[in-house]
């Protein structure tokens, strides 16, 4: 079989994709000193409404897995009409489901704010509550960038995303600085700017969705036929890696609430290891994206070797990257917490914290990782749900709390606990992955 992704294939996936993952970072750190400009109360209310949107991204990022893996197995199998018909209904599925969602967002947008975030100051509450009311209007603009971005990435054209991530990121910068700093509409005026960034990379991503040169390319039409099939074969993976993402996050907000029971100084430099951490990773979380198109190209050929050599591929470039980024910013980190202008005690738990983060991240990360999008695009899925979702509850939920607080660890025992989930992760997933049992998991089953 004819390799379907060279040296230079993969390079052209994985590069994107990490300027792409840390251009987006560096923007949203921007954005954040941009929407201070309106007070803490504006930034409390606009971060409390973002982890909502964060899970939504997620949830329209799982569905756009689910039809990058079945477009990809039929690009693999040589069904090229299949595949193009599995874009077309993935664009289209989720688009419909993001109204829906959008429709029940904008409607209990006061009780979802009060029942989740609990008794909040009014001033937050009004900020919170004004940003969603407009920004609940961008959903269906995120449903279809990231159903387009999936598409782009299954047929090896990273390139794309990134471009339209560019132009999207420069429009709400702009548009913050306007609407923000200009007209002072605070965050109306951080709504605004998102809606609007959102809009114009959604309707880049359906032009050149519409182009008829494009591999995998939309029809040009407004009438929508549902192929229940292949909606099914799309929600077989798409629903249980939703799933998977959605319990990540809360677990996450779980962690934050206990590092918040130690102190000012713990939430401190939590919050700081949570930004050198994400940029860490940015390389690992480019690979790990990257492996879905590649992996599923390969099953739907039915080359075992191949899939096989591709993902040791994947996980060589991940520890050579992650080793990379991770060293380098470790060094750099005496330069780096200065900026804060952080108390000894903070910089010193500042300093443990990252330092935990960067053995395990060398260490374990994409076996973590790296690993489970492999089989997810094998189709195996359910597996790689459950697995996490035990480790989640298991490790870093329970691990955390006896570490932090039994075990006298304090903060630090949260990043510790982190460890403990990673590596049973990973011995898990590299058992399945060299035990086989992921062969007969291929969407195409049954065709």
């Amino acid at each position: 079989m004819e390799k379907p992704f060279s040296g230079r294939d993969l390079a052209r996936l994985i590069v994107p994709l990490t300027l792409e993952l840390l251009l987006t970072l560096l923007v949203g750190m921007i954005d954040s000193v941009m929407v201070s400009g309106a007070g803490e109360a504006a930034v409390s209310g606009v971060s409390l409404v973002d982890a909502v949107f964060q899970l939504l991204i997620y949830v329209f990022s799982a569905f756009g897995t689910g039809g990058a893996v079945v477009a990809g197995q039929y690009l693999g199998a040589g069904r090229r009409e299949e595949a193009r018909a599995t874009a077309d209904q993935l664009v289209w599925f989720s688009g419909l489901c993001s109204l829906g969602i959008a429709a029940a967002l904008y409607g209990w947008r006061g009780a979802l704010l009060s029942r989740v975030y609990g008794s909040i100051a009014p001033e937050v509450y009004w900020n919170a509550e004004r940003y969603l009311r407009i920004a609940a209007l961008s959903i269906p603009a995120i449903s279809i960038y990231e159903s387009g971005a999936a598409i782009f990435r299954t047929v090896g054209d990273a390139r794309i995303t990134m471009r339209l991530s560019l132009a999207m990121n420069a429009v709400n910068v702009a548009g913050n600085a306007l609407l923000i700093c200009g007209a002072g509409w605070g965050t109306a005026g951080a709504a605004a700017a998102t809606v609007a960034a959102r809009y114009v990379a959604a309707a880049g991503m359906i032009g050149l969705l519409l182009r008829r040169e494009q591999p995998l390319r939309l029809r040009r039409s407004l009438r929508y036929a549902p192929d229940g099939a292949l909606i099914r074969r799309i929600l077989r993976i798409g629903v249980p890696n939703g799933v998977e993402n959605g319990l990540f996050q809360m677990g996450k907000i779980v962690l934050t609430g206990l590092v918040a029971s130690f102190g000012t100084s713990a939430i401190t430099a939590n919050a700081i290891c949570q930004v050198i951490a994400n940029l860490q990773c940015i390389p690992g979380s480019a690979v790990s994206t990257a492996a879905v198109p590649v992996i599923a190209r390969c099953v739907g050929a039915g080359d075992e070797a191949q899939t096989r050599r591709y993902a040791r591929q994947l996980l060589g470039v991940a520890y050579a990257a992650m080793l990379a980024f991770c060293a380098g910013l470790w060094l750099a980190l005496p330069a780096i917490l200065p900026w804060y202008g952080l108390t000894a005690e903070t910089a010193e738990l500042t300093r443990r914290m990252v330092g935990v983060h960067t053995l395990g991240a060398m260490a374990i990360w994409p076996l973590t990782f790296v690993l489970p999008s492999a089989l997810r695009a094998a189709g195996d899925v359910r597996f790689a749900m459950v697995v996490s979702g035990v480790s989640m509850l298991v490790f870093r939920l329970g691990a955390a709390h006896l570490l932090a607080r039994q075990a006298g660890f304090g903060a630090l025992g949260v990043w510790l606990a982190m460890l403990c989930d990673w590596g049973f992760r990973a011995a898990v997933f590299s058992a399945r992955w060299l035990g086989g049992r992921w062969r007969d998991r291929s969407v195409l089953q049954g065709d």
